[in-house]
């Protein structure tokens, strides 16, 4: 092949230059060719007894070496024809293919092998080569004998065979690929262009598709061309690329499809793409690691392609009329070049004679047809482009009139903006303030005292809901007159005034009140999100503004002091809506949600504090412990919910018999404790045996059932009289609630003293 190589550069000169001079002279070998199954014997000598023998009655006449008739599944088969005289220098027998491997035998010898045969006369898929078998001095008349294997759906040879000399054949070669060279270049170099697009232009994914699809055919082209073994002679290796080209050809189609039809959601060409790529990686990839013949890949991907093409053809028909005029012409084009492949794939398989299907003219169409489309592209966005710069010109002149208007504005706006500089200062150490506020009551507290200076010039009165309906007063500014013309309050109940539109552009007029009044006063809603009331209106903030805006104001636009303060009462809101939750949070962390007493966590840190305060004033202590007996038997008897009642009841209860000074919380599960601060024993035992009567008296009552009553059993512990630290009261009044439990429930233990 190495001397071939400079033969190639001076045939493409020629097949350039002097396309004339590259008709090749041939000999067909077309006449007398016969054929018969099953694999010959050999003698000692390696001769294949078949090439001795004389009686030709095994022997069967065909038009052409290729798919005998009655096959039955066998992979062996032999092929003979007596070779014609003719006069040639350096004489080869040319065969376009073989299917699939092949041994070429003369007078009794070998002179030609592709493949590599094992003892039983088979072997593996090698590649389609063409094949140059030199002949011998005095081949004339002699007969040539080919034994082929093939487990493919074809087995002979294919194409065409004829002889002619080794000079002639690069040439004959070259005149029947560089068609095909030629459109794979121009093809390639627009999937090169086409990709430098997608890059340029990342949302019009078509580039991408298209670029696979002339990327694909290229190589296809390529591999597929008689030429691409003058490059380098590895057949199998140009099979692959050919197969995995050909193979994503569909893959493209359907993507570029999707993407003009996606209006529509075009599953089914969603799912082919899909589908071919998956065979593409699997046909590929089982070849390459020996699982299957490439050659086996080819018919399977034949049957689904045609079954994809057929699919893709009943959508685009039903859609054809909705594309675009280019998007037309290159499915029109890709129907050609498809139209084409078929033709080529009818020919491989036999369902056509044998003949050259010119794919690579499809190809070329489509190769034209996205020139042609970009050429027409690019004078339409050469004509835009000037339209473009007259429109440019014409908008400049507009646009240096306009800023000669707005330099004029801006020496008013200068003097609005240190107006606004300063209510912004305001509004900023307002809301730096607001934020160390802990309940709502303080921040609206401070909105009073800094509400006058973020509105003036204007008067007006703020309000705070003090009920869910009333609103009362908490500030209000301005001449006295001005403060009259105000309501007292504001009752929700017969309607809030409505917040006011804000002007949003220069020159917009002066928002009205409610009643349609200029005069009438401005209307700001303080909003506060709550998280268990949602959006509250907690504030409402009126103010008066005819006849107290100045020059500055009027010079740039009263607009610009309105929407400050909407924005104003915007961020106020916010601010607010952060204390109320954390309002609601500590609420929340503190207290027990099915029986609205406070919780363990909030008796841990009370009951160190409580006990601090004890031990350091020498103050009487006490604590109960209190556990409903036998919950778990009344939650099994009577179901969770009944228990929940139950706990709500005996909370209620705990509620009622204790002082406010009492702590009464939720320990956990069906537990509860109470601190009582500057109780003794008596009195905390009194409490405590009141408090298991009350619950002994009460019955539990779930959906309209009386469940009975319930007691509880009481621990009591109290400081000083146990003698130990008072931190050590929550255990003293536990060991004495499991006295109470052991000696029958229903009643009161008392810790003993340490003295006792």
């Amino acid at each position: 092949m190495h001397v071939l190589r400079p033969i190639l550069i001076v045939a493409l000169l020629l097949a350039f230059f002097l396309p004339g001079a590259t008709h090749a002279a041939s000999q067909p070998v077309t006449d007398g060719w016969e054929y018969r199954w099953g694999d010959s014997t050999f003698n000692d000598d390696g001769v294949p007894h078949w090439t001795l023998e004389t009686d030709t009655g095994q022997w069967q006449g065909i038009g052409f070496p290729s798919n005998p008739p009655a096959r039955n599944g066998r992979e062996n088969v032999w092929y003979r024809v007596t070779l014609p005289a003719g006069e040639w220098q350096e004489p080869v027998l040319y065969i376009f293919s073989v299917d699939i491997i092949v041994q070429a035998f003369l007078g009794g010898e070998l002179i030609y092998q592709y493949g590599t045969f094992d003892s039983r006369g088979q072997g593996s898929f090698e590649g389609w080569p063409w094949h140059a078998i030199p002949l011998p001095d005095g081949y004339q008349n002699e007969p040539i004998y080919f034994r082929v294997f093939s487990d493919y759906t074809d087995i002979g040879l294919w194409g065409e065979v004829s002889i002619m000399d080794r000079a002639d054949l690069v040439l004959f070669i070259l005149e029947n690929s560089l068609k095909s060279l030629i459109v794979a270049g121009f093809s390639a170099l627009i999937a090169l262009l086409a990709l430098v697009f997608s890059v340029l232009q990342t949302e019009r994914k078509t580039f991408v598709s298209i670029a696979v699809f002339a990327l694909s055919a290229a190589v296809m082209l390529v591999a597929e061309s008689q030429a691409s073994l003058l490059i380098t002679y590895r057949p199998l290796l140009w099979d692959y690329l050919a197969a995995g080209s050909y193979y994503m050809l569909p893959v493209a189609l359907a993507l570029m499809l999707e993407q003009w039809l996606a209006d529509h959601r075009p599953w089914l060409i969603n799912l082919i793409w899909k589908l071919h790529l998956g065979y593409v990686v699997g046909a590929i990839g089982l070849a390459l690691a020996g699982v299957v013949d490439l050659s086996s890949t080819f018919p399977v991907f034949d049957a689904l392609f045609l079954v994809s093409i057929a699919a893709i053809g009943a959508t685009v028909v039903r859609r054809f009329r909705h594309m675009l005029r280019e998007q037309q012409v290159l499915v029109l084009t890709y129907g050609v070049f498809c139209g084409l492949l078929i033709a080529d794939m009818a020919v491989a398989h036999g369902v056509l004679p044998w003949q050259r299907v010119p794919v690579s003219w499809g190809l070329l169409a489509f190769s034209l047809a996205v020139v042609v489309i970009s050429l027409w592209h690019y004078a339409r966005t050469h004509n835009a482009l000037k339209r473009l710069a007259i429109s440019l010109e014409q908008k400049v002149a507009e646009r240096t009139a306009r800023a000669e208007s707005l330099a004029r504005r801006e020496q008013a706006r200068v003097r609005m903006l240190t107006f606004e500089n300063e209510k912004n200062r305001i509004l900023g150490d307002m809301i730096a303030e607001l934020q160390d506020c802990i309940t709502l009551g303080q921040a609206f507290s401070l909105l009073g005292r800094v509400a006058p200076d973020l509105c003036s010039p204007l008067a007006g009165v703020l309000y705070r809901r003090s009920t869910a309906r009333l609103y009362d007063p908490v500030a209000s500014w301005g001449d006295s007159s001005e403060q009259s013309s105000m309501p007292r309050s504001l009752d929700a109940s017969k309607g809030l005034p409505r917040p006011s539109n804000m002007p949003v552009r220069s020159g917009q007029a002066i928002p009205a009140s409610s009643n349609g009044s200029s005069a009438g006063p401005l209307c700001f809603w303080i909003n506060v999100e709550s998280a268990s009331e949602g959006v509250v209106t907690e504030g409402v903030l009126l103010l008066q503004y005819h006849g107290r805006c100045g020059t500055e104001e009027a010079d740039y636009g009263l607009e610009r002091l309105f929407s400050g303060l909407d924005q104003a009462i915007q961020r106020i809101g916010i601010t607010l809506s952060s204390i109320a939750l954390r309002e609601e949070l500590q609420k929340f962390s503190y207290e027990d949600a099915l029986t609205g007493l406070k919780n363990r966590r909030y008796f841990d840190q009370l009951f160190e504090h409580e006990c601090a305060v004890a031990q350091r004033g020498h103050l009487p202590l006490s604590l109960l412990v209190i556990d409903i007996d036998h919950f778990k038997h009344f939650n099994d008897t009577h179901g969770h919910e009944a228990g929940d009642r139950a706990l709500q009841s005996v909370a209620l209860t705990l509620q009622r018999q204790f002082r406010e000074s009492d702590i009464v919380c939720r320990y956990g599960g069906e537990e509860f404790v109470v601190i009582m601060p500057g109780a003794l024993t008596e009195d905390a035992t009194e409490r405590a045996q009141s408090l298991c009567d009350s619950v002994g008296d009460a019955s539990v009552v779930f959906q309209g059932k009386d469940l009975g009553p319930i007691t509880v059993s009481v621990g009591v512990a109290c400081w000083p009289e146990t003698g130990e630290a008072p931190e050590q009261l929550l255990s003293l009044a536990d060991q004495a609630l499991y006295r109470a439990k052991e000696e029958g429930r229903n009643r009161v233990s008392i810790s003993k003293s340490k003295a006792a």
